[in-house]
């Protein structure tokens, strides 16, 4: 029988709700009575009060769900805490749909600490009260500390809500006085509730009744349409009719009449309940907690409004809830009998154990039960299948893709509902809606935009200064240019239309550029230089890519069911990125050519997961593999790491360092050869002469740029046939992974795995009393301590310190001045758990994976760089346990700008990976060099990193194309431009962006750089749909702005390197070299032909330059660049 029984699956239904009611539930003779006893009260108030016993994993959710789906009467599901409510939120939404049930969180302000608001939640409570107030039967989650926080009153919520509809008559002065009365601020751009903007006749606002911001446009005094926007594009979204603008009504400050959140709810509401008793008890210990948080800031001088008039008491919300039907959930252990007693049992425990599965799988069907396994993704139910097929084809369950948080056993439902996640004890995160803020955009802003006085890279002419957008006057015209100062003043004025030759100058952090004199050779000199260089390394590395394309190697067979096995039991969700790198391994390893494969991707991307995969398909096939790592300390955690994965798998790991005793070494390294061992992990020694493999396959190489030239030499002649897999956590600039493909078969991952605890992040002054509240609370959980002080000569009076703070805090000491014996024996210590708190230098910042690590405090973290920052932070949070990292500073008065943004934006890039692209910058700089070269770095500096990367791609372009073009012959050709890179434009036509239409010049230079970066005509008519829709309609000149850069895009596969736009007519120059492939096309003399056949339209001239002779095309009376684009038009729409 196939595991699918008798057909049934949830594609046949329109919903998880509808399939298991029909399946199911409808029937089930608990709910039946459940559904009756509500119809019939039990006491004289009027109102019914139940108690349930017996539920146990996600059986709550379901049947709540059908009871909503059934009764259609208002639900308000209470639980104990955040963690629950959230999984319960999102069980709800599977069976009714995402937009049927409301969560309500707490706002997650500590009492009284108002710069706490998370404005995401305000969203959410706002959304809540607002539904309630409109649907006639909501269903919402929430729990305790939501329900502790009082809210507004209907009347209030009414008189802080602006309703507007189009064709509305209304002032913007109106809207504007409004929006300030409701403590709205004004911005220039809108990325957080609570905020508006206004760009003439246009009104950006973000309400906190809504998730989106709305784009409001006016006619005069009239509403001409009213549409949605996304908050990362500022592009408009939805049109719609009405909306509403609500101010914060969940403001602490503002001294308005306040009720409990039950005071909102219909008399006709069913209240469920995790436990009364004990809701109760945990609600009148914070509010407790808050009154003498209340008391302890009395006399500091901050009016404060007392607990009674913000929050609610356990005792008063017990007479709230009174008068509503009640069913409370309560513990097996309760001491009186339930109404409702359910007999659930929550999902075992397996263990990863698949022969525990399949007996519990049999027993289940003789008992008469069906079985449903609900797994995350497709993906995850085919492998599913995928092993019950090979271990067991008898097997009858169905297997469903339905994300479920808990699985349960119910006799009374006929049903036995299992998750993937649990049965391979993989993590599993709730999802909340969740809010881009305003902060976490700024922040990025602040660090990509151009400041006056920094230095930017000219393509033409070097390392100079940006001194800001300029108006000039070109021939009795304005124009709009960037002004740039170089060395000796010199002053030199970039059309923006040559915006694409200067980027912001990134080199090694802290290192100051040189200025180059305009004129000076200097300049092309470095440049020259820098190309002959990085065409020899390209070279290079080609040629060694292409001698291994020639090699015949082992060609492995397909996956069996234990290399399923062990992918379906990863702890996280595989993400796209690292599905990708997986496949591409396996397609390498399955293929006769032997593998050599880069992987790289940021500090817990998941690299370590994929060289497993690879190293267990090796050993599943008969091979032995070998990982080589730099250090002592990453052999053993890559041991332990692999050992884990592998634990219940037949394959044998060992790992060989200089802490292993010599007959340890002696018994492995005969074992090895005897081919008992299948992975061998260490360091250097696994290459050495003396290592003798019985059949090696596949070798994995961690971090190689950390060996020395020894090792690297080594490697080679080892590689010559066998498989290798590089994994790095360097990153590769996007823009040169393209070029590298040509050089190493590469994968990248740049998505962060999405089951993981966001990393919070706070920037703290140095306070014992933080310190010992930090460490203490980390170690009361169980959990380790990193604490990073960079000064070797005081680092054990900072120990001393915290040990003075938190006296049983087991601590050590780590730096670059121990021996390096002792060194690795203390990290290994903690990474065994010997010590709660390891204070240690930046020495930790890579390589050390210390999961059961989640606190970090960095003393002094003003002095570190970005990617430093970034990748000690990457030290914690590798768990499925919330994470902190305290940056500890001095006041900001006494940091650098530069050091005070850098630490903003880190502050705000809490999500693994989403500060990713911040420390970008410095970590390419380091991943270029090292891939290309220590030495490289040298020239990175002299010429900025962007025109680096930009000299790297036509050197490895012209190798393609000259040296390598038998290789390259199979590969796809770019579209051909004639060698031509830009079309120069000059014009003294009025072509810019005015001020009254885009007033803020970081603004308007952003356009203009977006503009310069379009390269065809349907992304520059999105560009203008997104213009009109921000901005308004266009000025004239911008419109003729936009229709030069439509003539650069129409005339660039003519052969065309330069337009002149001047006195009414058009000159447009062909490429400048005769010798240009170009004259000899069918394309040239396509053209002749056509300005043959229309001898009024145009003509061609030779005209004689400093460069020697010119060939063009001239056209009369062009007075615009529209008129421009229809000559060209006119000109190809010729029959030849």
């Amino acid at each position: 029988m196939s595991p699918n029984r008798d057909g049934l699956s949830l594609r046949k239904f329109s919903s998880l709700s509808e399939f298991l009611l029909r399946t199911y539930l409808e029937n089930a003779p608990h709910l039946i009575e459940m559904e009756r006893a509500l119809a019939h009260p039990n006491s004289p108030g009027g109102s019914i009060k139940k108690t349930l016993a017996g539920w146990e994993g996600s059986v709550g959710a379901l049947v709540l769900g059908q009871l909503f789906h059934k009764k259609n009467r208002p639900i308000l599901w209470v639980l104990r805490d955040q963690e629950s409510a959230a999984y319960a939120y999102n069980d709800l939404q599977l069976c009714l749909g995402t937009d049927q049930v409301l969560y309500y969180p707490g706002s997650y302000r500590k009492p009284y600490q108002i710069e706490d608001t998370a404005n995401a939640n305000v969203l959410l409570r706002t959304e809540v009260l607002k539904k309630l107030k409109t649907s006639k039967n909501p269903i919402v989650v929430t729990y305790t500390a939501a329900l502790l926080e009082q809210v507004v009153g209907e009347k209030s919520m009414t008189e802080q809500t602006l309703k507007l509809s189009v064709g509305d008559k209304v002032s913007l002065d109106f809207i504007n006085e409004t929006l300030f009365e409701y403590h709205f601020q004004r911005v220039d751009f809108v990325a957080e509730p609570g905020t508006f903007s206004v760009r003439g006749g246009i009104i950006d606002v973000f309400s906190y009744a809504h998730d989106d911001p709305y784009r409001i446009e006016f006619f005069g005094d009239e509403v001409e349409s009213i549409r949605t926007f996304d908050l990362q594009t500022q592009w408009s979204k939805d049109q719609v009719n009405s909306m509403e603008i609500m101010g914060d009504i969940d403001d602490k400050s503002l001294d308005i009449p306040r009720v409990s959140f039950l005071q909102h709810w219909p008399t006709h509401t069913l209240l469920i309940t995790e436990n009364q008793d004990l809701i109760a008890r945990d609600l009148s210990d914070l509010y407790r907690q808050a009154d003498q948080v209340y008391t302890s800031h009395l006399g500091r001088g901050v009016a404060q409004l007392p607990p009674h008039t913000l929050l609610i008491s356990g005792e008063e919300l017990i007479k709230e809830w009174a008068s509503l039907d009640q069913i409370d959930v309560v513990g097996q252990a309760s001491d009186k009998d339930p109404d409702f007693a359910w007999f659930t049992k929550p999902q075992p425990a397996f263990h990863k154990k698949f022969d525990l599965l399949v007996a519990d799988l049999h027993q289940k069907q003789e008992d008469g039960l069906h079985t449903v396994i609900a797994c995350a993704t497709e993906q995850q139910a085919h492998r599913m299948r995928d092993i019950w097929a090979q271990i067991d084809p008898e097997a009858t369950f169905t297997a469903e893709v339905m994300t479920l948080s808990q699985g349960f056993i119910s006799p009374e439902l006929n049903l036995v509902l299992y998750t993937d996640h649990q049965i391979f004890e993989r993590y599993h995160k709730f999802k909340l809606k969740s809010h881009n803020t305003k902060k976490a955009a700024e922040a990025l802003n602040a660090l990509n935009k151009w400041e006056i006085g920094d230095y930017v890279t000219h393509m033409d002419h070097g390392i100079g200064k940006y001194a800001g957008l300029q108006r000039i006057e070109v021939e009795g015209r304005m124009q709009e240019a960037i002004k740039l100062i170089y060395g000796d003043r010199d002053i030199l004025y970039v059309s923006i239309h040559a915006l694409h030759k200067i980027s912001k100058y990134n080199g090694k952090e802290g290192a100051e550029p040189k200025l180059y004199k305009l004129g000076s050779p200097a300049w092309k000199a470095v440049k020259e230089k820098t190309k002959a260089r990085v065409k020899k390394i390209a070279f290079d590395l080609i040629q060694t890519y292409a001698k291994r394309k020639l090699k015949k190697g082992f060609q492995y067979g397909p996956d069996s069911y234990l290399q399923y096995e062990l992918e379906a039991s990863f702890l996280y969700e595989d993400t796209p990125d690292q599905g990708k790198a997986t496949a591409d391994v396996k397609q390498d390893m399955e293929s006769e050519r032997p593998m050599d494969r880069l992987i790289c991707g940021d500090v817990g991307f998941g690299k370590t997961e994929v060289a497993i995969r690879a190293a267990f398909k090796a050993a599943d096939n008969g091979k032995q593999v070998a990982v080589l790592v730099p250090t002592t300390i990453l052999a053993y955690q890559h041991y332990k790491s692999f050992s884990q994965r592998m634990a219940d798998l037949p394959i044998e790991i060992e790992y060989l360092n200089r802490f292993r005793s010599a007959k340890e070494k002696k018994d492995i390294l005969e074992r090895l050869e005897r081919g008992q061992i299948d992975v061998l992990i260490g360091t250097h020694l696994i290459v050495g002469p003396q290592i003798k493999y019985k059949d090696l396959g596949l070798l994995i190489v961690d971090e190689e740029q950390k060996f020395g030239v020894s090792v690297k030499d080594k490697l080679k002649s080892l590689k010559e046939n066998i498989d290798v897999l590089t994994l790095t956590a360097t990153p590769i600039p996007r823009t040169l992974q393209f070029s590298l493909m040509a050089a190493r078969d590469l994968s990248v991952i740049q998505t962060p795995p999405p089951n993981r605890y966001p990393i919070e992040s706070e920037l703290i002054r140095f306070d014992e009393g933080k310190i010992r509240d930090a460490v203490a609370y980390e170690i009361s959980r169980g959990g380790q301590v990193f604490f990073i002080h960079n000064r070797i000569e005081n680092i054990k009076e900072v120990a001393g310190m915290i040990q003075r703070l938190v006296p049983d805090a087991r601590i050590t000491i780590a730096h670059g001045q121990m021996e390096g014996h002792q060194l690795e024996e203390q990290m290994i210590a903690f990474m065994q758990g010997d010590y709660d708190v390891l204070v240690s230098t930046s020495i930790i910042e890579s390589g050390l994976d210390v999961s059961n690590a989640n606190t970090m405090l960095i003393n002094n973290a003003q002095n570190f760089g970005l990617s430093d920052l970034h990748q000690m932070r990457g030290r914690v949070g590798r768990s499925n346990k919330k994470a902190f990292c305290y940056f500890i500073t001095p006041p900001e008065i006494a940091m650098t700008e530069v050091a005070r943004k850098r630490l903003e934006a880190l502050t705000q890039f809490t999500a693994l990976g989403s500060g990713f692209h911040i420390a970008m910058k410095d970590l390419e700089i380091r991943g270029a060099g090292d891939l290309l070269g220590g030495e490289q770095s040298g020239f990175i500096n002299d010429i900025g990193f962007d025109t680096y990367q930009k000299i790297m791609q036509e050197a490895i372009e012209e190798l393609k194309e000259n040296s390598f073009a038998e290789l390259f012959k199979d590969e796809p050709k770019t579209k051909k431009n004639w060698g031509i890179s830009e079309i120069q434009i000059d014009s003294d036509l009025e072509l810019r962006f005015t001020e009254d239409y885009i007033n803020s010049t970081t603004e308007r230079l952003a356009m203009y750089a977006e503009l310069a970066a379009i390269e065809n005509l349907a992304d520059l008519n999105t560009f203008e749909n997104q213009l009109i829709d921000r901005f308004g309609a266009m000025p004239g000149v911008a419109k003729s702005l936009l229709q030069s850069v439509a003539l650069k895009i129409r005339v660039m596969p003519l052969g065309i390197e330069k337009i002149v736009l001047k006195q009414g007519k058009m000159w447009c120059y062909f490429v400048g070299d005769p010798q240009s492939p170009f004259y000899q096309s069918d394309q040239f003399h396509s053209l002749l032909n056509l300005v043959a056949a229309r001898p009024g339209l145009c003509l061609f001239k030779e005209k004689d330059t400093r460069n020697g002779k010119r060939l063009m095309i001239i056209f009369d009376s062009i007075k615009s660049a529209a008129k421009a684009y229809q000559a060209i038009d006119q000109l190809l729409a010729t029959a030849p």
